[in-house]
């Protein structure tokens, strides 16, 4: 059963959280992340996108890390395993993903400030109270656990979430060819190819997917969290996109979904 862990301090940052995801959740259906297509010049300085990218991305690695190692069940076998999950997951979305990203010469309108920050806050918390729970303050982690089937499903629907996940930033990426970046030309084209045949946001599809494998595999009230805020911000964003796709192409593929085939 998911339940507070009694440190005041760790309870109250998780109730702050969760009471975050809830606003971010009404809100985000009225104004959609002001981020790439949906970037506001009124929301503060812009940025190159993939520095945005990876300063909102970055406290996820380093604040995990600073409390992981401070935790005293560091060492211990299945808490391991949970550092190289979270390190390849924020290794492809805070470094390489941000490093890859195709944007056009010059290109300055994607992220701004109050964005920056808004991802920095959530992202540290995210890391604080996955780290914390892990080494010190969840259950005690036994290797019996990594035979549990709960950590089981999650690990299988973590990973092929992942998978999944770099096929589909893949075929964006090479949306948009070398030359036109070089040209500072800013190109929309369909995707089209893997998950794309059914939806319009597969990476948003996986990105839930995965965190709802993770939630799983360390049965907490911290995977909880990340997959609500990630849901409260990509749901409405997911339909934005949709809705943005069919007005921009008429030829736009009728069978495509928002996120989730044949269904949403």
């Amino acid at each position: 059963m998911l339940t507070y862990t009694g440190d005041t301090t760790y309870d109250l940052v998780l109730s702050i959280a969760l009471a975050f995801a809830l606003f971010v959740a009404v809100a985000a259906w009225f104004v959609p992340s002001p981020y790439g297509r949906f970037a506001s010049p009124r929301l503060g300085v812009a940025l190159d996108p993939r520095l945005g990218w990876f300063l909102m991305e970055l406290p996820a690695t380093l604040v995990f890390l600073y409390f992981f190692l401070r935790g005293p069940h560091r060492g211990e076998l299945v808490p391991l395993v949970f550092l190289g999950m979270w390190l390849l997951h924020y290794g492809n979305r805070g470094f390489y993903f941000p490093l890859s990203m195709r944007v056009p010469r010059g290109q300055r309108s994607t992220f701004g400030l109050l964005v920056v920050g808004t991802g920095v806050l959530v992202t540290a918390i995210h890391g604080y109270l996955h780290a914390d729970f892990i080494t010190r303050l969840g259950p005690h982690y036994g290797p019996e656990w990594l035979k549990d089937p709960r950590f089981l499903a999650g690990f299988v629907v973590y990973y092929i979430s992942f998978i999944l996940t770099l096929h589909s930033d893949s075929i964006l990426r090479n949306l948009r060819s070398r030359e036109e970046v070089a040209s500072g030309e800013r190109v929309y084209r369909i995707p089209r190819g893997g998950l794309f045949r059914w939806v319009t946001n597969p990476s948003y599809l996986t990105e839930l997917t995965g965190w709802a494998g993770f939630a799983l595999c360390t049965w907490s009230l911290a995977g909880v969290f990340i997959f609500a805020i990630s849901a409260a911000n990509l749901v409405p964003r997911a339909f934005a996109t949709h809705a943005w796709y069919k007005q921009k192409f008429p030829d736009y593929p009728p069978e495509r979904r928002a996120l989730v085939p044949f269904i949403l």
